[in-house]
């Protein structure tokens, strides 16, 4: 009976392991050749969805991950790697929104307001992926974030259909690089329960054409 108990245990405890393990094996595996870091490299998209995150970090510094992927956007657009850029983040409230202060600097850096759109509704990568499908037609798309987003973002709209590759913004080291890959590893588990009960975006909505 107590070897019976402590084989129990050990599962229990073995298997989420195993599970998070496997989450990451297939998501990097499956982005193989899809990711790119060398703009000459890339082919060109109508579209480059970017993926939101926070302008500034406690204590009012930069955040680099906003910085870096305003870095990767501008360096695609100015070499005709994309047309437009869907800019996709929360919008939690009138004090914090992610998809104007984007949109904000990439117009510092050179990008005509008319290239660029808003998605103020991307409160998950999930929703921000199925939205530039169901809301702005895109069924094929460059999506611009650091490397291990951009994996986890592509194995998510080749789910649902549309036809990815991404364009690695430069990653962040140090202390706060580590806390989000530890993040990851959970985000991408979450990934395959999403899938497995269909979890589908919280808000859809009317249409928008990208031209």
């Amino acid at each position: 009976m107590k070897k019976k108990l402590i084989i129990l245990i050990l599962s229990l405890l073995i298997l989420p392991v195993l599970f998070i393990f496997l989450a990451n094996y297939s998501v990097e595996k499956n982005a193989e050749g899809k990711t790119f870091s060398d703009v000459s490299q890339i082919k060109k998209n109508k579209v480059g969805l970017v993926l939101g995150t926070s302008k500034k970090v406690r204590g009012g510094r930069i955040n680099l991950y906003f910085k870096y992927r305003i870095d990767a956007t501008v360096e695609l657009y100015k070499k005709g790697k994309i047309d437009f850029v869907l800019i996709s983040g929360d919008n939690g409230s009138k004090y914090y929104d992610e998809p104007t202060d984007f949109k904000d600097e990439l117009i510092k850096h050179g990008i005509p307001e008319n290239k660029i759109f808003l998605d103020y509704a991307g409160f998950r990568t999930l929703d921000s992926v199925v939205r530039t499908k169901e809301i702005f037609g895109q069924e094929e798309l460059t999506i611009i974030s650091q490397k291990f987003h951009n994996e986890r973002a592509i194995y998510l709209a080749e789910k649902h259909g549309i036809k990815a590759i991404g364009f690695n913004a430069k990653d962040v080291s140090g202390q706060m690089g580590k806390k989000v890959k530890l993040r990851e590893y959970l985000a991408r588990t979450k990934v395959f329960i999403d899938i497995l009960f269909n979890v589908q975006p919280k808000f859809l909505g009317e249409k928008i054409d990208i031209s």
